[in-house]
């Protein structure tokens, strides 16, 4: 048992897969990925997004391949990404095919519409011929007909049952590289989905809740979707679906991960909402903080309150804090007084704090 149990998350230890060079499952990190939204034939525009995804943080990433010239376009993109690509794949299998011989890590096959067994044995095919890994990834607005026939709507058991019918074909077929996902825009059916494949195998999970809407109400119905599954334990993989810059889902995928103590990446502010003791704007402060610290990738803490009530036990408790006063705002390093600043700009002050911090846990490792 840990010093604070109440923070442990048994996470349960699922079959460890390939996407290129990227391990998924098992007892590895939680990875981080999103989707691009331009024309993936667009080789120049493509690549860029993928780059400005890369550079938040991205483990992988997505791309539609809905015609040929699509799928073909893959072969240039990979050569100039570092991350791992997984094709998006819908209604014709070829451009799965063509997908996997153009350098794509992953295919995403939609059972709803990927069409009959033959077609996905050529998929499976292609993806051991070119060491690419799969993902299963059903989706509640696209279930197979009969499915739908037979439960009347969209449900937890077709969902799981889609699945399972998918599992079964890759299995028989000598084919375990693959990973699944149950997406649903409704919370409750998708996280009920998601606990059903969880029970039903021990392949890796990737956690969804698609078409979660714009960013403030998408950020939210996936932070209680993927952040309610990982905090059971349930989830390798994680995309976070907004109608928003792709950049945006990874900042909010790694601030789930943040919060649930599972993963960490760049600074980790703990900020007051101000009310009428702050001794500074604490929000608009708090705010070009945000942005003057995206350069910094190493995790680290940092506590902006801008009184003295809850202050210093925030500061106790975090790498770097500011707690605000009336004759200057009291520094804190590593939980202790260190400094008080009273001339100079605080965001610059705070900046240059936490670059230093960033190279001296640098050099400790």
């Amino acid at each position: 048992m840990s010093l604070r149990p109440w923070r442990d998350i048994q996470r349960k230890k699922t079959k460890k897969i390939n996407v290129g060079n990227l391990e998924i499952g098992g007892d590895t990190p939680i990875s981080v990925q999103s989707m691009t939204n331009t024309l993936t034939k667009d080789v120049e525009s493509t690549v860029k997004q993928i780059k400005a995804i890369q550079d938040v943080g991205a483990d992988l990433v997505r791309v539609s391949c809905p015609d040929e010239e699509s799928s073909k376009a893959l072969k240039e993109i990979v050569k100039r990404i570092e991350i791992p690509i997984v094709a998006d794949i819908h209604f014709h299998y070829k451009r799965a095919i063509e997908a996997a011989e153009s350098g794509a890590s992953c295919l995403r096959i939609n059972p709803g519409n990927i069409g009959n067994e033959k077609k996905i044995k050529e998929v499976i095919k292609a993806a051991k011929y070119n060491n690419c890994s799969m993902r299963i990834g059903v989706n509640a607005g696209s279930l197979e007909r009969d499915l739908l026939e037979k439960y009347g709507e969209p449900c937890p058991d077709a969902m799981v049952e889609s699945a399972s019918r998918h599992i079964t074909i890759l299995e028989q077929n000598d084919f375990y590289n693959f990973k699944i996902s149950c997406k649903a825009s409704d919370v409750f059916l998708a996280v009920a989905a998601y606990y059903g494949i969880s029970d039903l195998c021990d392949y890796p999970i990737h956690l969804g809740i698609t078409e979660a809407g714009g960013l403030m109400p998408g950020t939210i119905k996936s932070s209680i979707g993927i952040g309610s599954l990982l905090w059971a334990g349930i989830g390798d993989t994680i995309r976070v679906s907004l109608s928003a810059d792709p950049v945006e889902e990874i900042k909010v995928g790694f601030n789930i991960l943040k919060s649930l103590n599972l993963r960490h990446r760049g600074v980790n502010v703990i900020s007051c909402p101000s009310c009428a003791r702050q001794e500074f704007n604490v929000i608009k402060n708090v705010e070009e903080l945000e942005k003057r610290l995206e350069h910094i990738t190493t995790p680290m803490t940092l506590s902006v309150i801008g009184c003295v009530v809850n202050g210093p036990g925030e500061a106790r408790e975090t790498n770097i804090g500011l707690t605000g006063g009336k004759s200057g705002h009291q520094i804190y390093l590593n939980g202790q007084k260190h400094h008080v600043l009273r001339d100079g700009d605080m965001i610059d002050h705070l900046v240059e704090l936490c670059e230093k911090k960033q190279d001296e846990l640098l050099n400790k490792v």
